[in-house]
């Protein structure tokens, strides 16, 4: 992202979590504050481009999006159910799940850019969302300071275990910095879980899928965004093992599509080559 204004792609699917909101039945992923967020006028926004949220490679990634959204939350429950009391979500954009948080109990820790940190700040001041005390803001740039550093300055405790949230992050950057958070992840104490998404290298891929996945890459790229790392998911799964994380699910667009929207009416499903999405426990 450009330091000077917030993230496209953040934007991007804040927009396709609220279009799931209103034009996908039975919801995959219930968010009452999607749409909010947006600002006063993004329902009707929404409902006049709705022709291109029916589009078949736009339906098939708001699935995706909102297929991994569900996963981190319901990791984030399982995690409160063993007692932990930390979330950190990384990469935040215009997540919302602080602000619907059910457990009182569990701090949040939003970690982004500066700049993308104020712009959030001042859509939820024009949506009337309240910050609650349990949502900490942790700014963090990775040019001047760590990931540690950043959660250290806001109050993150580095000796109880937490959960990871990273989503539709990690194909932006580079292996270096891809590798060095996973170590911080690792690093935490037993009880911790990461769940995040990754494309797939895609010499892996179908030609079909390959042609799809050039599509979104120059999308992105033309935003100033461009896909920086790709992942072999043979070579992911040994890589978080030798971490240290004893638990690893790694899961595509059939096991999405089982287990989020078997017999549906519409067509919102994931679509092989979409990315995967992995959930690793310490």
């Amino acid at each position: 992202m450009q330091p000077s204004r917030p993230s496209l792609t953040a934007i991007g699917v804040a927009s396709r979590r609220a279009a799931h909101q209103l034009f996908d039945s039975p919801l995959v992923f219930p968010d009452s504050l999607a749409v909010a967020i947006l600002g006063p006028d993004a329902g009707s926004r929404l409902r006049q481009d709705a022709q291109k949220h029916f589009e078949r490679s736009s339906i098939a990634l708001r699935a995706f999006v909102v297929a991994r959204a569900r996963v981190a939350e319901e990791e984030i429950t399982e995690a409160a159910l063993r007692g932990v009391r930390q979330v950190v979500i990384l990469g935040a954009g215009l997540d919302t799940f602080g602000y619907r948080n059910p457990v009182s109990s569990m701090r949040v820790f939003e970690v982004d850019h500066p700049a993308t940190q104020l712009w959030k700040r001042d859509a939820l001041a024009a949506a009337g969302i309240g910050i609650p005390s349990s949502l900490t803001f942790a700014p963090v740039d990775f040019e001047r300071q760590t990931l540690g550093d950043g959660l250290s300055s806001a109050g993150f405790d580095a000796g109880l275990p937490a959960l990871f949230s990273w989503l539709g992050v990690t194909m932006y950057l580079t292996g270096e910095a891809f590798d060095s958070t996973l170590a911080f992840v690792a690093s935490r104490p037993a009880g911790t879980a990461v769940v995040f998404d990754y494309a797939v290298d895609p010499e892996l891929l179908t030609p079909p899928e390959r042609q799809a996945f050039s599509r979104l890459q120059k999308r992105v790229a033309d935003a100033g965004e461009p896909f920086r790392t790709v992942m072999r998911p043979a070579g992911l799964r040994k890589q978080l093992a030798d971490a240290g994380f004893v638990s690893v699910e790694d899961l595509g667009a059939s096991e999405l599509n089982g287990r989020y929207f078997a017999d549906r009416s519409d067509n919102l499903r994931v679509s092989s080559g979409a990315g995967r999405l992995v959930i690793a426990r310490r």
